[in-house]
């Protein structure tokens, strides 16, 4: 097995895919950078032994931000890996594990178990990415899924939080303005 190191980024700059060499901190790096935070995060997620529903859906979910990083990494990316029925199928899941949820009256403070504070964490860092994608969007072609992806993405993950929530029985804190 070849070394993990290779040294050629000692100077602060990379290759990517198509072999452009370009600065750590470019844009392209930024998204991939936030992508592979959040899959780290949801990996914490799935560590904490969370519900089966909540495991399954992730697993798959990390499958395609590990599609979704290898597609924006490339400049020269052909055809996206994902497609429209993966945004579809994110809103499916949403209308179903919303049903299992208190209807939702006010905005809600992250917290309740272990499970969902470390998803609302998630959504949060996948929001940052959306930023970041968004960000590339606007100075590169980028697959046309790559953004309502990662948008309904965070809108999954706040559900599955409140999910998570309440199959444990605890209830969500409602934001209450102070007087």
């Amino acid at each position: 097995m070849a070394r993990i190191y290779t040294r050629n980024g000692d100077t602060g700059n990379t290759r990517l895919p198509g072999g452009e060499q370009v600065s750590k901190d470019h844009v392209r790096l930024r998204v991939s950078g936030s992508l592979d935070e959040l899959m780290a995060h949801i990996g914490v997620v799935r560590a904490l032994n969370a519900h089966p529903e909540i495991e399954r859906l992730l697993e798959h979910v990390q499958v395609h931000l590990f599609e979704l990083g290898t597609d924006l990494s490339n400049p020269v990316v052909s055809e996206s890996r994902i497609k429209a029925d993966d945004v579809t199928h994110l809103e499916r899941e949403i209308d179903r594990l919303a049903e299992s949820c208190p209807a939702l009256r006010a905005f809600i403070l992250p917290g309740g178990t272990s499970v969902a504070a470390h998803l609302h964490v998630s959504r949060a860092v996948c929001r940052r990415a959306e930023r970041d994608i968004v960000a590339l969007a606007a100075v590169s072609d980028i697959p046309k899924t790559a953004i309502p992806y990662i948008n309904r993405l965070s809108d999954l993950l706040f559900t599955l939080a409140r999910f998570g929530n309440a199959e444990a029985g605890v209830s969500d804190t409602e934001w209450k303005p102070r007087s």
